[in-house]
């Protein structure tokens, strides 16, 4: 049980993490008046991720392979935080949608159709709740995947 959680008090954090830059999004304005450049201006929590990726292997590193990590075990420590992410992204996905930004889905349906992004149909398939939801899951799966890989490099020691 003390194996798998660590990965769960991560995902935990991680979650937690999402939800503040979030509200830090929505305070700035990135999902109402700067909308066009919230796709890049969240990229700026990658580092972030990064971070709790790191923090995650070496406490992991630290306090069950007594401060040696293969590659692997640091991949599939980083694939199980991921798993446990994904699997909460849908409530933070709730949670952000229905109480720190209700009005995003409008906002951005806005922007895309005004400056002829996508169609309205497209927009509404694309900016809603469930596709969102969905969008992080397996988003959040895909790309902890990669950083559990490149970060797993680092940790590593013999």
């Amino acid at each position: 049980m003390k194996k798998i959680f660590i990965e769960f008090k991560w995902a935990i954090i991680f979650t937690i993490a999402i939800l503040s830059w979030m509200l830090l999004e929505k305070t700035l304005g990135w999902h109402e008046e700067q909308i066009s450049d919230h796709w890049w201006l969240t990229m700026l929590f990658v580092p972030f991720a990064i971070l709790m990726f790191l923090l995650e292997m070496r406490e992991k590193r630290r306090r069950v392979h007594d401060g040696k990590m293969t590659w692997l075990q640091g991949f599939l420590s980083g694939v199980l935080l991921s798993i446990f992410v994904a699997l909460l992204s849908p409530l933070a996905q709730y949670i952000t949608h229905n109480y720190i930004t209700p009005q995003y889905f409008n906002s951005v349906i806005g922007y895309s159709v005004t400056n002829d992004l996508l169609t309205r149909t497209r927009v509404n398939d694309y900016f809603n709740i469930n596709s969102y939801m969905w969008q992080s899951a397996f988003g959040t799966l895909g790309f902890g995947t990669l950083i559990a890989a490149i970060v797993a490099i680092f940790v590593r020691k013999k």
